[in-house]
């Protein structure tokens, strides 16, 4: 019985991708094994192997709350400790 395979390819961030390959090397696993791992799950399963939920309203604050510290960068030390301080006054 031949099997007939089909090619997937996927956009991934360079890093990501890169961690990956590192992680799952360690694991004795190629990023190919994992993707078909993955779907050999999904298949199983019925259903997305992960579970995800829509985040409520006191995590999706914290979220944004990330986001808006992650967006505020200084160009400097100096920049940032004044920024600290501005913001740890009461």
């Amino acid at each position: 019985m031949t099997t007939h395979t089909s090619m997937l390819h996927i956009r991934v961030d360079d890093a990501i991708k890169a961690q990956a390959v590192e992680t799952l090397a360690a694991m004795g696993l190629s990023i190919s094994e994992a993707v078909r791992l993955f779907l050999h799950r999904v298949v199983a399963d019925q259903a997305f192997p992960l579970e995800l939920k829509v985040p409520n309203a006191e995590t999706r604050a914290a979220m944004n709350e990330a986001r808006a510290m992650t967006a505020a960068r200084c160009d400097t030390a100096g920049a940032l400790f004044d920024d600290l301080e501005k913001n740890t006054r009461p």
